[in-house]
């Protein structure tokens, strides 16, 4: 899975050394965002489950703890290891996407990077505590809420979402390129010419 850049293979090299130090800076300020957050809740959010209102009650803090995975998801008592094993698969496998790669493709790596500090910043909680992943951003309206949450999941699902859009555009341009070259199989989907 490559696109053909036709640049020079010194500069691809320092672009990808550049985009792989921005990836590794990016997933660690993910995880130092996260960590910094959730120790703060912890300190300064109790009692547990007692709601802060910071705008109104759309936006609230209340400190939670969740031993599933995000949005509630739970498998009883070997949830912990269970989601712990889970995410070192799925970061092993964003690695070896990042990896597959080609030079230039530095949003696509970039998002992925967004994604594995996400996920690593919730592993940390599950290393550090039985009780699970802590969670306080609370949003919604009155008694109609969404689950509770934390920068690690937003930095999940946001990564997550980019990383679809943007690997379906690298598809497209891909299939296009391909079919240019005369690559039997290769026709482009509709509309991948226009984009």
């Amino acid at each position: 899975m490559s696109l053909s850049s036709g640049s020079h293979p010194a500069h691809d090299a320092d672009a990808e050394r550049s985009t792989a130090r921005a990836a590794v800076v990016l997933a660690a300020v993910v995880v130092a965002l996260d960590q910094g957050t959730k120790l703060l809740a912890e300190r300064h959010l109790l009692p547990r489950h007692t709601p802060h209102d910071i705008i109104g009650d759309v936006l609230r803090f209340t400190l939670t703890y969740n031993p599933g995975a995000a949005f509630g998801m739970h498998l009883g008592e070997a949830s912990r290891w269970v989601f712990m094993v889970l995410t070192v698969l799925i970061v092993g496998f964003l690695i070896r996407l990042y990896r597959s790669l080609p030079t230039g493709e530095r949003p696509l790596k970039l998002a992925i990077a967004t994604v594995i500090g996400g996920a690593i910043g919730n592993f940390v909680d599950r290393i550090r505590s039985p009780e699970g992943v802590v969670d306080f951003i609370d949003v919604g309206v009155g008694d109609v809420r969404f689950w509770t949450f934390n920068l690690a999941d937003t930095a999940v699902s946001l990564g997550a979402a980019c990383l679809v859009l943007m690997l379906w555009r690298f598809e497209s341009r891909l299939h296009a390129q391909q079919a240019a070259a005369g690559v039997p199989g290769a026709a482009p989907e509709a509309g991948a010419a226009e984009r």
